[in-house]
């Protein structure tokens, strides 16, 4: 009787609760810094006004000294200076400041650097003029690389001299040891350099983007509105042309690597051998489906294969550039040429000596190799497809031992002589759980534990989240699903469902971790009467390459016709209106909602799609590619499942939300897709956010978002 007292006295919470107070946001223990010595990690505090960077005890998790202080520095210079973040050379002894951070795209930024000698107490610039990005230190500490104003450059510690290894670098034109927009975005490439083990040359790509056609967005805010205007290659249309190269520091010269006869080719990463004498890379070509590891002598330019992959769909490279040099030129490398992502060890020559990993299941990633005790940490989908456990395992494939022991979804930090880690855990009940460990696994210290956040969770009705599978439209292959009921639930009553999507290549929304603010806000709807429940359609990840690759070329058909028919069984159901299915999603969801409520007119009610695609034609090469091919070898397959052309199927409620500074899915896709509708004469509701780029956030933004949807949900679901 007294549970039943205690489960009616719970409340929902508002939206301002979720959105504007945050009370269900938990907690965690950012900005680990491994130090030297493993025993201590650093991190940035800010506190009063002021930022200082201290020394943590790893064992105590406690405070033992402060290692550099916003105080300290603005003394030193004779005006303020914030810490934004910081970077230690080898010894520890210096300190890069950074400070006056401003985000250009995604991943970078630019900011300007001071050096922090810690022995000496002394602080200086480390560079005059406009700010810079990605200051790196040298392996040896007494040099720093740098890019500014699309040059890069680099600065001797000694006499703080600044050496320009590239002069000729112009916004829109030429960049030099950063990636273009499409390399950070697509390839998680910003800095575009890397500093040799002997700190005596620089790798570094450059693009010449001078061919690469350009987008606009205006930038209210003022009289007349400013336009900003940068270089974005669409599907079919022309790239940057990349170049690698390598600085010498001692003859001041640059030595081009060769690439071979093509022009339009990627090189997305770029690994340094031991020595610094060699240097591998990735290069892929433009349809991303032959992958090759090459290997090149640093002072000739010539290159030889290691090894290449091909496939009749497509070579991923987030599946294929964890690779990892050991001192004699072995390498160990992951690949999901087996149809499964696992691990793999390579003599020098390229050649395969054993296949590490093995099974119908995948590796999520490797967390580190200890090539002292010849040991990989990774982490893996080998006992459930939503949830990642960390193990270990020798280079020779033998001795392989689970280190973590709880349910759920894990991530690993490691130091870097690998005698701690770090451990990220948390499932669906138990919220994020962070704890030190030694390498065997024995956890010796709880960090965070997020109680806080729990016994908030614990306070409010927010509804039950169960896992589940459903089949694809196939009738075959089963799907990772979930279902949030309200609480008080009852079978025998009737219940609207809104379906959340976002169904990407290789995306995982199905997964066995602790609810997070957006869950809230699915148990706030709950708490209104709807069912919640989501879908990974084919194409997502977690189980192999076929699974994922079945999408090639049909983009959008497949993922489709799964959230429809799941929409389908769900309204078979007795406790399902099957009236009143609805289906949300934000990018890649937000076409698919889309899409789904299009062709899917006879099952779905309602749907809001937030910053979606409309058109493959209008999104980038390197991503739209990879999975539909060009536009010119595959118009079908672009054009079959485009929401704008299937506007004469709308029959239910539609809003459509942008940002109009979206950099990445651009406010056209919004716009071409809201002159389809007009044309096809369909009433739909939209709304856009001035100024805002992909994620929709700051000022209010969220909150505001958040709240219309509800009111659109609660008006037409």
């Amino acid at each position: 009787m007294g549970s039943v007292a205690f489960a009616q006295s719970k409340k929902s919470p508002t939206l301002d609760q979720i959105f504007k107070e945050g009370i269900f946001r938990g907690h965690s223990v950012y900005g680990i810094n491994w130090m030297k010595d493993g025993q201590y990690y650093s991190k940035l505090v800010r506190e009063m006004g002021a930022e200082k960077v201290v020394k943590m005890d790893i064992q105590t998790g406690q405070p033992v000294g402060t290692l550099v202080s916003s105080k300290v520095l603005t003394d030193l210079l004779g005006k303020e200076l914030h810490i934004d973040g910081y970077h230690f050379s080898a010894d520890e002894q210096k300190v890069l400041i950074e400070t006056e951070h401003e985000a250009i795209y995604r991943r970078s930024s630019k900011s300007h650097y001071f050096v922090y000698d810690r022995q000496a107490n002394t602080v200086v610039p480390l560079a005059k003029g406009e700010k810079q990005s990605f200051a790196t230190f040298s392996p040896d500490g007494k040099m720093v690389a740098f890019v500014r104003s699309n040059n890069l450059y680099v600065t001797n510690l000694s006499d703080m001299k600044e050496q320009a290894i590239t002069t000729d670098g112009q916004f829109n034109s030429l960049l030099h040891g950063m990636g273009d927009w499409v390399y950070e975005e697509e390839f998680s490439l910003a800095k575009a350099f890397k500093w040799a083990p002997d700190s005596k040359s620089i790798a570094y790509l450059s693009f010449d983007e001078s061919e690469v056609k350009q987008y606009t967005m205006p930038i209210y805010g003022t009289l007349y509105p400013q336009q900003y205007t940068f270089k974005y290659p669409k599907a079919g249309e022309r790239n940057s042309e990349v170049f690698l190269s390598v600085y010498h520091l001692d003859n001041q010269k640059s030595t081009e690597i060769q690439k071979g006869k093509e022009k339009d080719i990627y090189i997305p990463r770029i690994y340094w051998s031991a020595d610094g004498k060699s240097l591998s890379y990735i290069w892929m070509n433009r349809l991303q489906n032959h992958l090759e590891l090459r290997k090149a002598n640093a002072f000739t330019g010539e290159y030889s294969l290691l090894l290449k992959e091909t496939s009749k769909t497509y070579v991923d490279l987030d599946f294929n550039d964890q690779i990892y040099f050991l001192k004699d030129g072995s390498f160990i490398r992951t690949s999901e040429e087996s149809g499964f992502k696992h691990i793999y060890l390579f003599n020098k020559e390229g050649q395969q000596l054993r296949q590490i990993t093995n099974g119908q299941w995948e590796v999520s990633s490797i967390v580190g190799v200890d090539k002292t005790h010849k040991k990989i940490y990774y982490l893996s989908k080998e006992e459930s497809t939503i949830a990642d456990q960390f193990y270990v395992i020798g280079f020779n494939g033998k001795g392989k031992k689970k280190l973590s022991t709880r349910e759920g979804n894990h991530s690993v930090n490691f130091s870097n002589d690998f005698k701690y880690y770090i451990q990220y855990q948390s499932n669906i009940h138990q919220p994020l759980r962070v704890t030190l460990h030694n390498a065997k696994g024995k956890e010796l210290k709880v960090l965070e534990d997020n109680q806080a956040q729990k016994a908030t969770f614990d306070k409010f009705d927010l509804g039950h989240k169960e896992f589940m599978t459903v089949k694809a439209a196939d009738g075959q292959t089963d799907l990772n699903a979930y279902m949030i009921k309200p609480s008080n639930f009852d079978a025998s009553k009737k219940y609207p469902v809104l379906m959340f999507v976002y169904g990407g290549p290789g995306s995982q929304m199905v997964q066995n971790k602790f609810p997070s603010y957006r869950d809230a806000w699915y148990g706030y709807l709950a708490n209104q009467g709807y069912l919640i429940v989501c879908v990974d359609n084919r194409g997502t990840g977690g189980k192999g390459r076929d699974f994922k690759h079945i999408t090639y070329k049909d983009l959008g058909k497949y993922e489709s016709e799964d959230q429809i028919y799941a929409a389908k069984q769900l309204a078979k159901k007795s406790f399902v209106d099957a009236e009143r299915i609805g289906i949300w999603g934000w990018s890649f969801g937000g076409y698919m909602s889309s899409l789904c409520l299009m062709k899917g007119n006879d099952i779905f009610k309602t749907a809001i799609a937030v910053a979606p695609v409309t058109n493959w034609r209008y999104y980038d090469s390197i991503y739209t590619e990879r999975y539909q091919s060009t536009p010119q070898l595959n118009p079908h397959g672009y054009d079959d499942n485009s929401p704008v052309f299937h506007v004469d199927q709308l029959k239910g409620n539609f809003l459509l939300v942008h940002g109009t500074a979206d950099d990445n899915v651009h406010f056209q896709n919004a716009v071409e897709l809201e002159n389809a509708l007009i044309s096809a004469n369909k009433q739909f509701r939209t709304f856009y956010y001035p100024n805002r780029n992909h994620g929709i956030y700051g000022d209010n933004a969220t909150r505001h978002l958040y709240t219309m949807m509800t009111n659109f949900l609660l008006e037409k679901l």
